[in-house]
């Protein structure tokens, strides 16, 4: 045992060891690891102060986890709203996804363009029940209703 972990106790130990094999697969944020741990039966209470130990030695952060998250979201097409909602889901609200998008997609209005664009192509002419349908997809991704009426005249789509 090393002299750090000599004074925790054995529970805390097995904790560390289990948030560092999750944390080695992927970022987690602190609400998905008390989770987790807290599912496999270990007291709140050493759950949250090897977190704390954790996020102080750099192991885990929430920023780092948001932005992993987040980017992987942007690259699959989903809008601000959804980012916002799944963060805040995750335990994690306070995130610039303004900045985010910009380094992945330009903008939030580029992104949508793209993700329209590749789901539906550049059809001008709709009925009105496809336009709906397009709208709803859009929307359902996490795009603004006033985002998706700019894509629409930016596009000149009418129905």
């Amino acid at each position: 045992m090393d002299g750090q972990q000599a004074g925790l106790h054995p529970q805390r130990i097995k904790i560390k060891a289990t948030c560092l094999r999750l944390l080695a697969a992927r970022e987690h944020s602190q609400k998905e690891l008390v989770t987790k741990l807290l599912a496999k039966g270990w007291a709140k209470d050493d759950i949250l102060a090897v977190i704390e130990e954790l996020a102080q030695q750099g192991w885990q952060c929430d920023l780092r986890y948001a932005e992993s998250y987040a980017r992987s979201r942007i690259n699959k097409g989903y809008g601000p709203l959804m980012l916002a909602y799944e963060l805040r889901q995750k335990g994690v609200g306070d995130v610039n996804l303004d900045d985010l998008v910009r380094t992945i997609a330009g903008s939030w209005q580029n992104l949508l363009e793209q993700v329209y664009s590749k789901k539906f192509g550049r059809d001008a002419c709709l009925d009105r029940q496809e336009w709906a349908k397009r709208s709803r997809f859009l929307l359902q991704r996490g795009f603004t209703g006033t985002m998706v009426s700019a894509l629409f005249n930016h596009l000149n789509i009418k129905f």
